[in-house]
């Protein structure tokens, strides 16, 4: 479907791309609904992760195990579905971050319940060590980001916000994970990470810390050597993912996500 923008001016006068074929004939839902699965227990599952409603989230979940589906299985087959229309329609800027978030919550809601009704959790990828860069407290940015790796599966220990530098190290040292997320809103702040970097480096770790958030650039986070740059929020399972697939090498990291 060829995709077209408009540049329009609003009245403060700052520049406003639109996507002119989304904005004037399909609205999100009409765009999710292009996406949603066909089979007709998994359909409301996915619908209703894409807007948010955690009741009726684990509605279509009991109704499809009443219907002979295996709870577990339901987490990659109806769960990650519905997820995964959220993804794309941020992505493409569809719908906004307040809708990720209360789709992240109505996804970890159905886990919770299909946890309960097959008596096991589900296999977890891998582990993630989240937190906000020491000194700045404000944490949305990584707020978003562990909701969207427990989403897709990953097991997240979340520091939280204006953790010290050495308290990071403990808990890569602890816990093993896969991969070390941080985010920074200020600039003053940002530079922990380099501080970071080097103190694991000095340990010998050589696990990807991908950064972002709105002070952090692709330039800052490649001058150290574990850097990895996220633009977006979503940007993390994906880097996540592709670990498990390809192997931590930065390197390759940075050819994969790096768009500058």
């Amino acid at each position: 479907m060829e995709v077209k923008y408009l540049i329009d001016i609003d009245p403060s006068g700052i520049l406003v791309r639109y996507n002119v074929q989304m904005e004037k004939e399909m609205t999100p839902e009409e765009a999710a609904e292009e996406l949603y699965p066909k089979d007709s227990l998994i359909y409301p599952v996915a619908k209703a992760i894409f807007e948010g409603e955690e009741d009726d989230v684990v509605e279509g979940l009991q109704k499809a195990i009443d219907s002979g589906k295996d709870p577990m299985a339901l987490i990659n087959d109806s769960l990650m579905v519905g997820m995964g229309v959220v993804s794309k329609l941020y992505d493409d800027g569809v719908i906004f971050l307040p809708n990720v978030m209360m789709s992240a919550d109505a996804m970890l809601e159905g886990i919770e319940f299909l946890k309960q009704k097959a008596g096991k959790a589900p296999e977890v990828k891998g582990k993630v060590v989240c937190h906000v860069a020491e000194g700045d407290v404000h944490d949305i940015g990584k707020n978003i980001v562990v909701a969207l790796l427990r989403a897709n599966g990953y097991d997240v220990i979340d520091l939280g916000r204006d953790v010290p530098v050495d308290e990071v190290i403990e808990s890569v040292e602890k816990e093993s994970p896969l991969m070390l997320t941080g985010t920074a809103l200020m600039t003053t702040t940002m530079y922990a990470f380099k501080e970071i970097n080097d103190k694991l480096m000095e340990k010998g770790y050589r696990i990807p810390f991908a950064c972002g958030g709105g002070a952090v650039n692709q330039d800052f986070v490649s001058q150290y050597d574990l850097g990895v740059y996220g633009e977006e929020a979503s940007d993390a399972p994906k880097m996540a993912d592709y670990i498990k697939e390809h192997g931590d090498n930065i390197v390759k990291l940075r050819e994969k996500f790096h768009k500058h």
